[in-house]
């Protein structure tokens, strides 16, 4: 483990914690104003075939017969912001699997293209999915980037994570890929590294097989769980080795880099203009559907985690957000900070357009840490990271990920008796679900 690796991570984890303490507040669910620009949207569709015990994402267990409700919900959010005056410009989904209902999500994209002028379209899917007739389907829906969870190619690995008998072994797997090619302008393969009982022999083969397939992109996320994950995933693979960590992501750059470019810590291209999911080039994000978040006019929002109170909520002409919190300036540029340079770059006209001089002021003690740490460089036209520093943003944005994923368990458990039986005459009292009791003030 890197010297500054323990600091580092003691320094975020606090830092984050607190900026994702959402507030009760009573104008939660006023309709945000829109940007004058069209923003990126994401679509949250919480249906899964397997609830995988190292997800921490909002999901619940696909049941064919009480989806169309929320779907029906979902297109109703969309077209409120459209009358709103929200215009989107790239698309999101995901989940959850959005592709366990093929119509619906079909459905649901031609509802966002409608009414805005959409130029993308990035849908995640399973590899038991990567049937031809469903991907030209979506191409044709208009989705341009596919991104299909793997996590790994190791058979022993995908039967600890309850994945290979519904998913596929490692080598039809590897076949699906391989044919699935060329249908869109980009096929991304999600991976997952420092595993429990991963090694480092068994991440090498993981390369090996990515390598060979030459897909259009790879993004290489280290382990990011909540508490309940973590303690489900120990039952069945036992604990992550986190001193492999650090070696386990360079030896990933040392494969990958040759031949892809960084799109981000995490994210490897081999083309220019193919995205990280998690890269906004927006300043504005909006998020529809149950569990999703936005930020929007240095406001971030959350919707309700109960799937019928979102339902309840939507179809009585109401957006679904029910948790919202105000950030400062500074942590509106501390943020701008980690997202922009998490893709490599943070550039002075961005710097000037949003911030203007104030920034290196209220910024300085953490441009300074980080120049000293070794993790950046001062361009003439920008900041950079370097290769440490790529390890640094690496981590810090996985802090960042894991307290999101700590508010969703949280979130959660309010719900819980719901997301358990996922059935209609489960009786949940409306004023138990769709909030979250604050867990201090916001910072």
């Amino acid at each position: 483990m890197p010297w500054y690796e323990r600091p580092l991570l003691t320094v975020v984890r606090r830092e984050y914690a607190a900026a994702m303490r959402f507030a009760e507040d009573d104008a939660s669910a006023v309709m945000p104003a829109p940007p004058a620009a069209p923003c990126q949207l994401y679509v949250h569709v919480p249906f899964c075939e397997v609830l995988c015990p190292f997800c921490s994402f909002h999901r619940v267990r696909f049941n064919p017969a009480k989806t169309q409700r929320y779907f029906d919900a979902l297109r109703r959010e969309i077209a409120l912001y459209h009358d709103a005056g929200f215009r989107f410009c790239d698309v999101y989904v995901g989940g959850g699997t959005p592709t366990v209902d093929a119509d619906q999500l079909i459905e649901t994209l031609a509802c966002v293209r409608a009414r805005s002028p959409v130029r993308s379209i990035s849908v995640e899917t399973n590899p038991n999915h990567l049937q031809p007739e469903l991907m030209h389907r979506l191409r044709d829906a208009g989705v341009t980037r596919l991104s299909v969870g793997v996590q790994s190619f190791d058979d022993g690995l995908l039967a600890g994570m309850d994945r290979l008998e519904k998913y596929g072994n490692a080598e039809q797997i590897r076949q699906r890929l391989a044919a699935a090619q060329g249908i869109f302008a980009t096929l991304n393969v999600d991976m997952i590294f420092n595993l429990p009982g991963q090694t480092l022999a068994m991440l090498e083969h993981d390369l090996d097989v990515v390598l060979s397939l030459g897909v259009d992109q790879v993004s290489f996320y280290p382990l990011m769980t909540a508490p309940s994950a973590r303690h489900a995933m120990q039952k069945t693979m036992g604990l992550a080795d986190t001193r492999l960590r650090h070696p386990m992501y360079e030896r990933i750059l040392d494969r990958m880099l040759p031949t892809y470019r960084a799109a981000s810590a995490w994210c490897f291209s081999r083309n220019e203009g193919m995205f990280d999911e998690y890269i906004i080039e927006q300043d504005d994000y909006v998020g529809v559907g149950s569990g999703a978040f936005s930020y929007v006019g240095g406001a971030m929002t959350s919707t309700t985690f109960s799937l019928q109170h979102y339902c309840r909520r939507v179809e009585g002409g109401h957006n679904g957000i029910t948790q919202r919190r105000m950030l400062s300036i500074r942590e509106r540029m501390r943020y701008d900070f980690l997202v922009r340079l998490f893709g490599g770059a943070l550039t002075q006209a961005q710097v000037e357009r949003r911030w203007g001089r104030g920034f290196a002021l209220r910024m300085a003690p953490e441009l300074l840490a980080m120049r000293l740490l070794g993790a950046t460089r001062h361009d003439a036209d920008a900041i950079r990271l370097t290769r440490r520093g790529m390890y640094c943003w690496m981590l810090m944005m996985a802090e960042f990920f894991n307290a999101v994923n700590d508010v969703r368990e949280r979130m959660r458990e309010h719900v819980r008796q719901e997301l358990e039986t996922w059935n209609e005459d489960a009786r949940v009292p409306t004023s138990a679900i769709g909030r979250v009791r604050a867990t201090g003030p916001a910072t």
